[in-house]
């Protein structure tokens, strides 16, 4: 298996996508984790989050093996802070699947048949635009190679595009599905309510971190 060192000396790229591979295993993990709340499963909630928090700890690892072997003297493609930049938000959403699962375990709650289809569609929505900047990220190879332009440029241009456009969606999903859950919660407890709201924010920002994660890399675009 190779080390990140080893990884630098291929390209700035691979650690990046080597750590990009962790977060993705958090977010499919947390796929699973919501098919068990969908199926009011608290079981299997109880024992998904635990393998969750463990895959986040991966990343977690991963994120700092990188830091400390990012080269401070050689020549990069791209400075050195972008590609902390780019570390960070990536790590910010394995940090946010794992801050959902927990939210999950704190106190089972269970879903409103009446908003299931547009909780779903909310979750569905994030997991999108994370899928669409996973692939963004795996064009960062094709980028270096292009001398980050022409064709492989203006490709990864329209897929950051997409990207910010299902942020959009997801946070049209969002406020729809806060404005129904307001309407119907009378009958919730203050902490079952505080739950919800916050498991309905927190599943928003995924799509959110993933717009500002593929802004970046088309800022990097921008400048060369």
């Amino acid at each position: 298996m190779l080390t990140i060192a080893r990884l630098f000396g291929k390209s700035p790229f691979a650690p990046l996508q080597s750590h990009m591979e962790k977060v993705s295993a958090c977010i499919y993990k947390l796929k699973e984790v919501f098919d068990a709340v969908y199926d009011g499963n608290q079981d299997e909630i109880e024992k998904l989050v635990p393998i969750l928090s463990k895959l986040e700890h991966e990343a977690d690892l991963t994120k700092n093996d990188i830091r400390n072997h990012l080269p401070k003297s050689l020549f990069l493609p791209i400075d050195r802070s972008q590609i902390l930049g780019i570390l960070s938000l990536q790590d910010s959403i394995a940090d946010t699947a794992e801050d959902i699962g927990n939210l999950l375990i704190i106190k089972p709650i269970e879903m409103m048949d009446s908003l299931k289809d547009e909780f779903k569609a909310l979750f569905d929505k994030n997991i999108e635009a994370f899928e669409d900047v996973h692939k963004i990220t795996k064009e960062m190879e094709q980028l270096l190679e292009a001398s980050f332009g022409g064709i492989e440029a203006e490709k990864v241009k329209i897929m950051v595009d997409k990207t910010s456009y299902k942020e959009y969606e997801a946070d049209l999903l969002k406020h729809h599905l806060m404005k129904a859950f307001i309407n119907q919660s009378d009958h919730l407890s203050p902490p079952s309510f505080y739950l919800w709201t916050r498991l309905i924010e927190e599943i928003a920002t995924i799509s959110h971190l993933c717009e500002k994660l593929a802004i970046k890399i088309r800022m990097i675009l921008d400048l060369k």
